[in-house]
């Protein structure tokens, strides 16, 4: 099936190349011409495990069409993506500017009967709105032209998405015709045959399943940070508690694990967009607001711990290992790194010497004012007379290094795990002074 994608980002391009790899004619549109024609050379706009691999195959053979061309990506054929972003905007609401502007698009050039799938995460009622756009537009042009309108919904995790596109545990979809019902189902059936069902619902329980899933994963991992803090205050520990209350098939082990908060491109603003979609419709989200602010304390947790040790903290150098919100990424949409830059500053440090395997570009990017943030070539640069250690993320490089040489390099002892990563009685048999979150 002949199948275009309109959109500038992560989902748009793995959607499309998974789309392309089952075999499946993709068209990908976006108004950048300069990512365009990058994508033609294999040139990648984000970082993502495989992706690169699998866009030059199927570019090659020709499963695979980048364009900037609007009118030619919506006559390509009858299925019409949106996988354009929905970043939040001053409010905390879902900045829905770029899925009317495809919505627009869609109309200017439809001439016969199409789909308009809504593949962006939307508050509930944005189905409604396009389709309304669309009607609009139509009727000032005195056309009579078919059209569906399709909430389809993406879960995709940065690093394993092209695993959850491809291996999925769910595709869920609202569709308004049984035309469009089979239009859908031809898209999927490869991905039905390994198993997975394909969900169709209401159109308003499409757009709030994924919010309320995203919501639903921040609340988890936000009760945890709130027991880990609990647990330290008691002396317990973390670990033992995730462990115990995980084995639970009710709950479940993933994202009971405590750190410093959750980040990232879709858990921060789904969670204060669900939040402000509540307020639309004067319902007050009492445990989902309490999940957003305990976050926004535990990303800064490290740093309160670290005053505990260096109460005078001005004028010190300290060392940050890791910057992305997670490990094998390069993205650094809400990640805790940026709010511990920030706070440093505040406290007028000497310098923040950090260091990433991927996404140092991006944070110098945010922070190239700031003469005092220091980006290093590895790691161990990074602790080069620094007073105090805070590691940030996970990465593997950072499970087990040197610690003689970091205790060689480090002018100060002070390590904070805000990621759990090493054992606190070995590093306090190394005389660390060493802090883990929870424990």
């Amino acid at each position: 099936m002949k199948i275009t994608i309109f959109g500038t980002g992560y989902v748009w391009l793995v959607t499309g190349t998974c789309l392309a790899e089952v075999w499946h004619e993709v068209m990908c549109i976006d108004i950048d011409q300069n990512k365009i024609e990058n994508l033609k050379k294999g040139i990648m706009p984000i970082y993502e495990l495989g992706l690169e691999e699998l866009v030059k195959r199927n570019y090659k053979e020709g499963r695979l069409q980048f364009s900037t061309d609007a009118k030619a990506g919506v006559e390509f054929w009858k299925a019409i993506f949106s996988a354009v972003g929905t970043p939040p905007d001053a409010n905390h609401r879902a900045d829905l500017r770029f899925v009317k502007i495809v919505a627009q698009t869609f109309w200017q050039h439809l001439n016969e009967y199409k789909v308009f799938i809504n593949k962006s995460t939307v508050p509930v009622g944005t189905g409604e709105m396009c389709k309304n756009i669309i009607q609009d537009e139509l009727k000032k042009r005195w056309m009579e032209v078919g059209f569906d309108v399709v909430s389809n919904p993406e879960f995709l995790k940065e690093w394993v998405a092209i695993k959850d596109f491809m291996t999925p545990d769910r595709i869920v979809c609202w569709v308004e015709s049984e035309k469009a019902k089979k239009i859908m189902n031809d898209i999927y059936k490869p991905f039905v045959r390994t198993s997975a069902p394909l969900v169709f619902t209401t159109i308003k329980s499409a757009e709030i399943i994924k919010y309320a899933a995203n919501a639903f994963l921040a609340t988890k991992i936000s009760f945890i940070n709130e027991i880990a803090n609990f647990s330290e205050i008691v002396w317990a520990n973390i670990s033992d508690i995730s462990k115990g209350i995980g084995l639970d098939e009710r709950i479940g082990s993933r994202f009971l694990h405590a750190g410093i908060g959750y980040w990232g491109s879709c858990f921060p603003k789904d969670v204060q967009a669900l939040i402000e979609t509540g307020k639309d419709f004067w319902y007050q989200f009492q445990i989902i607001d309490a999940t957003e602010k305990v976050n926004a304390l535990q990303k800064v947790k490290g740093v309160e711990k670290l005053l505990k040790y260096l109460p005078e903290i001005e004028g010190k150098t300290i060392a940050l290992w890791g910057l992305s919100f997670k490990p094998k990424t390069d993205d650094v949409r809400d990640a805790p790194s940026l709010e511990v830059i920030k706070k440093l500053l505040e406290l007028s440090v000497w310098e923040i010497r950090a260091f990433d395997p991927v996404s140092m570009e991006h944070v110098k990017k945010l922070f190239s004012s700031e003469q005092k943030v220091i980006f290093t070539p590895n790691n161990y640069d990074a602790i080069k007379n620094a007073d105090a250690l805070i590691v940030l993320t996970e990465w593997d490089e950072f499970r087990m290094p040197d610690f003689d040489k970091i205790k060689h390099l480090m002018t100060g002892k002070i390590i904070i795990d805000g990621r759990n990563i090493w054992n606190k009685e070995e590093m306090l048999e190394m005389w660390f002074i060493y802090e883990w979150i929870g424990k």
